[in-house]
């Protein structure tokens, strides 16, 4: 029989944002599968568990075969999935201007950071679609949600890590082309852009990111961290908008907005 509570996969879910998101989304009722290309933290687990159900499968979402060991561990555990939040993500290894940056880098964050999750999404989609079984038309009540990390590097420009920006703008439109496929098979799909988070991706900018606050880089003059990403998923996958698909919350502070 499938599980009673809700199940969530997080990407990238043991760690930054993604450990904000699996946190949050334990709070709420769900159990959360995680998916990871380090070995399995066990205090982490143990603590996690003390707050509800976890599994931990160690892979890369760049890797398709990770992503069938991925859906089919949290089905043969829970036996649904009702959200999949597409979260792990890389930097460049080394900032390089676009003018030396080399192929290597360029594939492997757009392998890991937009060609994985948009496999991942189709294998999920389709497990969604076929645990919802036959229906005539669209489902009167959303039955899946999915949910994409990205960033604000989808439109603010830096030419010292142009692949990742490039990854990021491409998730965009990945968002828009989920959305609307899966819009007639009862699935919502939404893009999350978080601003500067505090994580240990950021920390190693930290004193560049001091200075731009200090400059009126945001509205809110601060850091955000891995929580205020996290309210952003929790309050969509509450299926609380089921006539709003594609759109975009971005979790900066407001630094999206313009401003003289």
């Amino acid at each position: 029989m499938p599980s009673e509570r809700p199940v969530a996969l997080v990407t990238g879910g043991n760690r930054g944002i993604g450990l904000g998101i699996t946190e949050a989304l334990l709070a709420e009722g769900y159990a959360v599968a995680i998916l990871a290309t380090r070995e399995e933290p066990v205090d982490l687990i143990a603590l996690l568990r003390e707050k509800g159900e976890v599994i931990y499968v160690r892979g890369s979402v760049a890797e398709l075969d990770d992503h069938a060991r991925y859906v089919d561990a949290a089905l043969e555990r829970w036996g649904r999935i009702d959200l999949l939040v597409n979260n792990a993500g890389v930097a460049p290894s080394v900032r390089a201007d676009i003018l030396e940056a080399e192929a290597e880098s360029f594939d492997r964050v757009l392998g890991i950071n937009l060609r994985g999750p948009y496999f991942l999404t189709q294998r999920v989609a389709n497990a969604m679609i076929a645990q919802r079984g036959e229906s005539d038309g669209m489902p009167a009540q959303p039955v899946g949600t999915i949910i994409n990390v990205s960033s604000v590097s989808a439109t603010a420009v830096s030419t010292n890590r142009g692949e990742y920006c490039i990854s990021k703008a491409g998730v965009g439109m990945a968002t828009q082309l989920w959305a609307v496929r899966l819009a007639p098979e009862g699935i919502l799909v939404y893009e999350v852009r978080p601003g500067v988070i505090a994580t240990d991706m950021t920390a190693g900018v930290q004193a560049k990111y001091d200075e731009l606050f200090a400059g009126g880089l945001a509205p809110m003059p601060r850091w955000g961290t891995p929580a205020d990403v996290a309210g952003a998923v929790v309050q969509l996958a509450a299926k609380r908008m089921p006539y709003s698909t594609g759109d975009v919350i971005t979790v900066g502070g407001g630094m999206q907005i313009p401003t003289l």
